[in-house]
């Protein structure tokens, strides 16, 4: 990315201490403290009132979850109880990094509008990386941190952000973040994964636009998993059914169970399994174990479990979570049943473990279950060769300070062509039948 232009002002701390603060230490950034949250921006024109408030307890459930259901593309993730969980349950909170506001545009006694921004010390758990945004502000001696971001915390799953009755309250919840991030002198607003009408708006407010990729597969009406296998080519048909023979001959077996039928003790031993992920790779898992026990409690009909055994003994779990909406999009309602790909571990390696567990179960009881999507989640090419296809995802940023606001606006215009060549290359090796 280009450096700005030089003759910046130079912050009172150490450029390296820029890259990841403690709560305390962005607190202390504010020149006045942290947030006054007693203080919004006006909407000058306008009969909408924005108001924010620091804790998901402040806003009645029901009419957070309502306004969700409205939106296009509403996801489980962005429930009130799911974000409630990740604040009460210890995994996204001020000592983790991730500060909640919550933002309410009212129309005299009305909800209008809504949605969760996070003040946050660093850039972890967020799956859009801008680590050398932050980089660069530090070698220019100034503060990338605190920087605001509108974002489910350690979810990158497309969806609704600005929940909002119509195009007009997102629109002006849009400005009242921008001015609100401004007014509290955070460095930038970072919208991830949005839907549609998010993106729309944040364009017209003028944000920059990010692209990234993700893979999701699509249920084609198959009539079973052996059907989905014939619409593929020759090689990955025959490389599926290598992998699972292998996972079937180490003499592992699977079984599932579905919302409340998800007993506490296969609960207990998931954890294990993911936070056994985590710890291998040096790090402690984002999301603690009262998280899982809050999912249990209040979303269970969301969450879809497999359980892998060998010798009687569980020795795998991948967790899916799973959602069914209709919504109103073009005229006209559309049901969608859709699955996404989460979290996983195992206590034992087994070769090709992690893609059955992982994939092809869960691909298999889609199919079998009438869903029609399956979300791999962020990254990995490797999920197209089990037919997972390229999917573009958009991101909003506003920088505060023009000049770097003109070098990044420039990199993204570099990294978006890159990004739809990608794409281009990724769909030119589609691992379905040449028809």
């Amino acid at each position: 990315m280009p450096s700005p232009r030089p003759g910046f002002r130079r912050s009172r701390l150490p450029a390296a201490q820029n890259r990841r603060r403690t709560p305390a230490q962005v607190s202390a950034l504010w020149h006045d403290g942290p947030p006054r949250l007693e203080s919004c921006p006006a909407l000058p024109h306008s009969p909408y009132q924005l108001r924010v408030s620091d804790a998901a307890g402040g806003i009645d459930a029901a009419a957070w979850d309502a306004l969700l259901a409205a939106q296009s593309q509403p996801t489980p993730f962005m429930r009130h109880a799911y974000l409630s969980a990740l604040h009460d349950s210890g995994s996204a909170t001020p000592a983790t990094g991730w500060t909640p506001l919550f933002f309410t545009l009212w129309q005299g006694a009305g909800l209008r509008a809504a949605c969760v921004l996070y003040a946050k010390p660093h850039s972890y758990g967020e799956y859009v990386f801008d680590w050398a945004w932050a980089n660069a502000y530090a070698q220019h001696g100034l503060d990338y941190y605190p920087k605001a971001v509108v974002a489910v915390p350690f979810t990158p799953v497309p969806g609704a952000r600005l929940l909002a009755r119509d195009a007009d309250a997102r629109r002006l919840l849009v400005q009242g973040l921008v001015a609100w991030c401004g007014e509290q002198g955070l460095s930038s607003l970072h919208l991830l994964f949005g839907a549609g009408e998010d993106i729309d708006a944040c364009r017209a407010a003028g944000l920059m636009l990010r692209h990234t990729v993700q893979f999701h597969w699509t249920n084609a009406a198959y009539g079973g998993f052996d059907d989905f296998l014939a619409s593929l080519s020759q090689d990955k048909r025959k490389k599926i059914r290598q992998e699972r023979r292998k996972v079937a001959e180490a003499g592992v077996h699977f079984r599932w169970a579905r919302g409340r039928d998800i007993a506490s003790a296969d609960w207990d031993f998931f954890y294990r399994c993911y936070e056994r992920t985590y710890l291998e790779h040096g790090n402690a898992p984002y999301l603690s174990r009262d998280f899982f026990h809050r999912m249990q409690a209040d979303m269970p009909e969301h969450w879809l479990l497999f359980v892998a055994e060998r010798a009687g003994r569980p020795i795998a779990s991948s967790l899916i979570a799973i959602s069914q909406d209709t919504t109103w999009a073009s005229g006209q309602f559309h049901a969608e049943k859709v699955a996404y790909g989460r979290y996983w571990g195992a206590l034992e390696r087994v070769d090709c473990l992690h893609f059955e567990a992982c994939y092809y179960q869960p691909l298999a009881w889609c199919i079998a279950h009438g869903f029609d999507r399956f979300e791999g989640g962020a990254q990995g090419e490797h999920k197209m060769a089990r037919a997972l296809l390229p999917v573009a995802t958009t991101s909003a940023h506003w920088l505060a300070r023009p000049d770097f606001a003109d070098a990044v606006e420039r990199f993204l215009e570099r990294e978006g062509e890159g990004v739809a060549r990608y794409l281009e290359d990724l769909e030119a090796r589609s691992p379905f039948r040449r028809r």
